[in-house]
């Protein structure tokens, strides 16, 4: 099980797990959980520049569609071909196998996420 305290959230609802300068991206439980059952996952090409806040994917689900924000500016290094096989892995595992992309990036630019207790806060009312 992934400490979710370690991790840095977005308002999108999407956790990041910083190793190095290499950032691990996914979507939080709460926001599976408000999508409902995932059927398509599309993200960005490997080696693909991407730019914080900027939409850089797409998650289908049985009740809607919405979008991947990039959390971080950086390079894609590496996306979850198993989450694109078998997006369910998005729902049952979202803080490990259901890990969508990783970017190398500044390590600095996390500070602008939230902690775990900002990113419950901001979850608490919806």
């Amino acid at each position: 099980m992934t400490d979710l305290d370690s991790l840095k959230y977005t308002a999108e609802h999407e956790w990041v797990s910083l190793d190095g300068d290499v950032a691990t991206v996914g979507i939080t439980d709460f926001a599976a959980d408000k999508l409902g059952d995932v059927v398509f996952v599309e993200l960005p090409a490997a080696g693909s520049s991407v730019t914080a806040n900027a939409v850089v994917g797409e998650i289908e689900s049985t009740k809607s569609v919405g979008e991947l924000y990039a959390p971080l500016t950086g390079e894609v290094v590496e996306i979850n071909d198993a989450v694109v096989d078998d997006p369910s892995l998005v729902n049952s595992d979202a803080f490990g196998a259901g890990w969508l992309v990783k970017l190398r990036v500044e390590a600095g630019d996390v500070d602008g996420l939230l902690d775990r207790a900002a990113y419950v806060a901001l979850t608490e009312g919806a």
